[in-house]
């Protein structure tokens, strides 16, 4: 029998997992899963991502239904909302990045 008091051994450390989509408006049907990965190789995926100013998310669900796509393939219809939801954030940020960093016309109110 154990003791109530003791210590409960900690769950294994759980592997990070990471994918990485691309999408490009007009010429993709659908966002393509372009990297995949477990450990080290996520652990990359996410370092490289930040490195290049792309968004991260955290998303286990969603990770778990992509990593079984294969390479270069269109995301499943399972995970479209969920993918559509994120791109959808991420071209709203953008644009409004993008209109708080537009230089001011020199013109604009003087008259």
């Amino acid at each position: 029998m154990t003791d109530p008091d003791s210590p409960r051994p900690s769950p294994p450390p759980r592997r990070a997992k990471a994918v990485a989509l691309n999408y490009t408006r007009g010429a993709d049907k659908a966002p393509r899963v372009v990297a995949r990965g477990g450990g080290e190789v996520a652990e990359r995926i996410v370092e490289l991502a930040l490195a290049h100013g792309v968004k991260v998310r955290e998303d286990a669900d969603l990770v778990e239904i992509l990593e079984r796509v294969d390479l270069d393939e269109a995301i499943p219809l399972e995970a479209f909302a969920a993918v559509a939801e994120i791109l959808a954030q991420v071209y709203l940020a953008n644009n409004r990045l993008r209109e708080a960093h537009k230089a001011p016309n020199p013109d604009e109110g003087t008259r």
